[in-house]
């Protein structure tokens, strides 16, 4: 090989290292250039310009949510939308900002959790804010930072990105719901009326809200209370009462076990809930009618109604307990025979 090939072998080994060079420095100085930088540039300033949000999963789940005339809805139950975690959503999505640029081949989405959901085995979930004018999308993968970051990568664009705060959504319907149902105070209950499907039929009740403890009505004989407060927790059965799912209003399947409480106020509102359960350990479902004599109680039972009218509310197991109560649940236990 002569001096000449051996010089020009040289300078184009210089040349390609200085390539290489120049391109991780491009990159570094890329992605530094990016920390500090807000992930979806211009939503901050128009949240109260965004009119949908929609949050899609792998294998077709989704959740759409609609700001209506004069709240946000659930389009997928046409119910009221839980708009605290809905705010929660869209001002962080506003303040996110770069961490670290991460890869841009899409090979290796996966590892992050951002690839295309209709990649096999994704996992992400994707987020799509619409405003009239702008639509900003972005996949949400795994959690990084111990837990104060996620991945993402904005839809359209290759490179992802590790950003705070951490985004925590998911596209199940009945997560979006507004899940307070009632939340009629413990001290207002005057007296509860449980007529249990197959049970025998009692009733609770205080002659004023300052009263130590309920008295039970419709005892078997001979049976005692377990203790002089056993029934005072159930005054607090409508307090907060929250749901897991709803559905417009569902006829009870046939053959259903039927229950009925009947709460009634120290302010005269009657509400009647009405329940069963599908199956020994499946879902529990009500329904709930108001009414009211006298006039601030009967405004109190329209607003009530006009809420929860139409719709067949699922509830976790524990309330739906705490609201059919079982008279043998408040007795002390019956000798076992000899």
């Amino acid at each position: 090989m002569t001096q000449r090939r051996l010089i020009l072998l040289f300078v184009a080994s210089l040349i390609v290292l200085g390539l290489a060079v120049w391109v991780t420095n491009r990159e570094q100085n890329s992605g530094a250039s990016l920390a500090g930088a807000r992930v979806l540039p211009g939503l901050r300033a128009q949240l109260n310009a965004v009119t949908r949000v929609r949050i899609s999963g792998p294998n077709g789940e989704h959740v759409v949510i609609e700001k209506g005339a004069r709240r946000w809805m659930v389009s997928e139950r046409d119910y009221p939308a839980n708009t605290g975690q809905l705010r929660k959503l869209l001002i962080d999505l506003g303040n996110l900002k770069v961490v670290q640029t991460k890869t841009r081949l899409a090979k290796n989405y996966a590892v992050l959790g951002v690839q295309p959901l209709t990649a096999k085995g994704a996992t992400g979930v994707r987020i799509d804010v619409i405003s009239p004018r702008r639509t900003w999308s972005l996949m949400v993968g795994h959690t990084g930072l111990q837990g104060s970051a996620s991945y993402v990568r904005r839809v359209g664009h290759k490179r992802s990105l590790l950003a705070t705060p951490l985004i925590m959504t998911n596209a199940k319907v009945a997560q979006w719901l507004e899940p307070v149902i009632l939340d009629i105070a413990a001290k207002r209950v005057r007296s509860i009326e449980e007529r249990l499907a197959g049970q025998r039929p009692y009733s609770i009740e205080r002659a004023k809200p300052t009263d130590a403890h309920f008295t039970v009505l419709g005892m078997p004989a001979g049976r005692r209370l377990s203790s002089p407060g056993a029934a005072d927790d159930d005054a607090s059965a409508l307090s907060n009462l929250t749901l897991t799912n709803v559905h417009k209003a569902l006829a009870p399947p046939r053959g259903a076990a039927l229950s009925r409480a009947i709460f009634t106020t120290f302010g005269r509102l009657r509400l009647t809930v009405s329940g069963y359960r599908s199956g020994k350990k499946g879902p529990c479902h009500i329904d709930i009618a108001a009414s009211g004599t006298g006039t601030k109680a009967l405004a109190e039972a329209s607003a009530i109604n006009a809420r929860v009218h139409g719709w067949t509310y699922t509830i976790p197991s524990y309330e739906y307990r705490q609201i059919f109560q079982r008279l043998s649940s408040l007795l002390q236990p019956l000798p076992k025979p000899h």
